[in-house]
């Protein structure tokens, strides 16, 4: 299991300051708010393979284009003395260059921090879009009885939320609304209060499905109020 994954993200005081934001912003809604929160939404391996396949062609290539000099300091260094390269010497040179700049750059970016460094920003905010509606699915789609579920995911690693809403409300609602609220709740993330951030963030969203979906006299919290740690 992986040990980081495994770390509670949120103390127990953190749940209740989160759980009791939502309970406060369903009172006045009529709608159901799930926020989800993770280290990561994706291990990026394909990234460190990317890199690490590009360093090795790179070295490749190089060696290619120079290989004199480079055989000269491959001499220079071993203290070789008017050595006579064969084909299968010069064949096992090509492999070692392939192969050990691959190895160094792999072992380098099992490294979390330099392999989000080095991971494109559209690439980081696809990732979290597409970790985001597979909450949304499994924790608040179809889940309600009015499909008014609305998920606020955050993920630690990338610096980035998102707000995923069920289909009643996204035909009411348009995207850039959710602005103020992911405003409101990256403040305070960013400044390492996370349960206070959500806490805002669920305010920010209550509001608005307050404003659109008022409360009803109809049972309510049809899901968990305390937030769900991938």
């Amino acid at each position: 299991m992986n040990r980081r994954a495994a770390t509670p993200i949120l103390s127990a005081d953190d749940n209740r300051t989160v759980a009791l934001a939502v309970g406060k912003a369903e009172a006045r809604a009529d709608g159901e708010i799930v926020t989800v929160v993770s280290h990561a939404a994706d291990s990026y391996g394909d990234v460190a393979l990317g890199w690490s396949a590009l360093v090795a062609l790179l070295a490749l290539l190089a060696f290619n284009l120079l290989p004199f000099p480079l055989l000269g300091l491959l001499e220079n260094v071993l203290r070789l003395w008017a050595h006579r390269w064969t084909t299968h010497d010069l064949l096992a040179l090509a492999l070692l260059t392939v192969v050990i700049p691959f190895a160094v750059t792999w072992l380098a970016l099992r490294w979390q921090p330099l392999r989000l460094r080095l991971t494109p920003g559209p690439i980081k905010a696809a990732r979290v879009r597409a970790r985001a509606n597979l909450a949304f699915r499994l924790a608040a789609q179809g889940r309600t009885r009015g499909a008014t579920g609305v998920v606020i995911y955050l993920s630690l690693a990338e610096h980035r939320a998102e707000i995923v809403a069920d289909h009643a409300i996204a035909a009411k609602v348009a995207p850039e609304v959710w602005g103020d609220a992911m405003h409101a709740m990256l403040g305070d993330i960013r400044a390492g209060r996370i349960a206070a951030g959500l806490a805002a963030g669920v305010d920010q969203v209550g509001q608005v499905l307050a404003a659109h979906f008022p409360r009803d006299d109809k049972p309510a919290n049809e899901l968990p109020n305390g937030p769900i740690e991938l």
